[in-house]
């Protein structure tokens, strides 16, 4: 079982109704407005997702959800973020009955792991499982830092095939691919350096703004891939404002509000988290607005 590590891969939010209830409605309506702009993949679970205050019926009525509208049209995967080895193996166990042809993989949670806690980890969760795995390598955020050498002793996992590569430094795109080739995929992902990524060799881009703007996010993969650069980088230049919202701690609450702009979500989070007020939602939606005013009219990229 494999997955095609390429193209826009969303990592979803997860739609909440103003009784804190799964709004699957609502998530269907953007699952699909995904599909029709022609992304690449699914992933559920992840830091926009509120992977950690997600209950275990919730990640699974996602997760059967998703598998039903996309129809094995593109693969859904589901994020593992979990406290210890034994409730990694139970999640990836539980993502693959329900559905899940990959998983995106964080290391361990709370616990500031070593090198080699890190690597065994990974490991005993790949020898767990046959779905193909990407590992998500964001040392800002989550404070552990895979490293190429790491990363050498993990491809010994064959199911072991992609890296979400969130170090912020694009020559990272250069280090993979000397060292291993095509043997290790590269999706970008951070949204603000995506196109810099793409354009020096990564695979894909697990996109975050891409909830509320699907279109244009696919427009900027399509149109670098089919070498149409200048193109691509109008879009990007125009898109800028907007994917800087998701590189701040509120990138929840912000991405979630661009949605209900679009009409393809709301704006309601789970507590502790809490929408934005104040100047601060002033300044989120003053870039919204002008984002919409001036955004640009997509070739067919489609058809590229």
């Amino acid at each position: 079982m494999s997955i095609e590590w390429k193209g826009v891969m969303p990592a979803v939010t997860t739609k909440f109704t103003k009784d804190d209830t799964l709004d699957l409605q609502m998530f269907e309506t953007n699952i699909n407005a995904q599909v029709a702009a022609g992304v690449h993949g699914i992933v559920l679970g992840g830091t926009l997702g509120e992977a950690s205050t997600l209950l275990e019926n919730e990640r699974r009525i996602l997760t059967k959800t998703t598998v039903d509208i996309v129809d094995g049209k593109i693969p859904v995967l589901m994020n593992i973020a979990e406290q210890s080895t034994k409730g990694a193996i139970k999640a990836a166990r539980i993502a693959e009955e329900d559905g899940a042809k990959g998983l995106m993989m964080l290391p361990p949670m709370r616990y500031k792991a070593g090198d080699r806690e890190t690597v065994k980890y990974f490991k005993s969760v790949a020898k767990s499982t046959p779905l193909p795995i990407m590992i998500y390598n964001n040392p800002v955020d989550y404070k552990i830092e895979v490293t190429l050498d790491m990363f050498e002793e993990l491809l010994l996992c064959d199911n072991i095939e992609a890296v979400k590569e969130s170090t912020r430094n694009i020559s990272n795109v250069t280090r993979i691919k000397n060292r291993f080739g095509d043997r290790l995929k590269i999706m970008t992902g951070v949204d603000t350096v995506a196109l810099e990524s793409l354009l020096m060799g990564a695979d894909g881009w697990v996109a975050g703004l891409v909830c509320a703007f699907p279109k244009e996010t696919v427009a900027i993969y399509e149109l670098q891939k089919a070498g149409r650069i200048k193109e691509a980088i109008e879009i990007y230049r125009w898109f800028l404002p907007l994917l800087e919202l998701d590189i701040n701690p509120k990138l929840v609450q912000n991405i979630k509000l661009a949605e209900s702009y679009t009409n393809i979500g709301t704006e309601f989070v789970r507590e502790p988290r809490l929408p934005l007020f104040g100047d601060e939602r002033k300044h989120v939606i003053s870039i919204i607005e002008e984002g919409l005013k001036t955004r640009p009219t997509l070739p067919d990229y489609e058809n590229l």
